[in-house]
């Protein structure tokens, strides 16, 4: 990816709100410092991957689903399902929703 299609990106996330002020200024710091643009991806693919919260307003249980659902852009009730199948699995949908219960923090 060249130097102004990252610096392109950058601004498209931070104009979505997945970048901070700061994040944003860091991150353009380094694309245009030569830094590799593989380093500034990631560090906007974990800022973006920290706005994962669970949802307090479409949730059923812990809000897991509709905190995907909002990070993801795909419907709740097809992340339900897939739980719901997944739970089929010897329990493994249980599993991930708890520990996702636990681990995301909420809005």
């Amino acid at each position: 990816m060249s130097d102004s299609e990252e610096l392109n990106r950058l601004a498209d996330l931070h104009q979505r709100g997945a970048l901070s002020d700061e994040e944003f200024a860091r991150a353009k710091a380094r694309v245009l410092e030569g830094g590799s643009s593989s380093g500034a991806g990631g560090f906007a693919q974990g800022a973006a991957l920290n706005r994962l919260r669970r949802s307090r307003d479409d949730r059923w249980l812990g809000g897991v689903c509709g905190g995907l659902a909002r990070f993801t852009g795909l419907e709740s009730w097809a992340l339900r399902l897939l739980f719901a199948l997944a739970l089929l699995c010897a329990g493994t949908g249980a599993l991930i929703y708890l520990l996702m219960w636990i681990f995301v923090p909420q809005d």
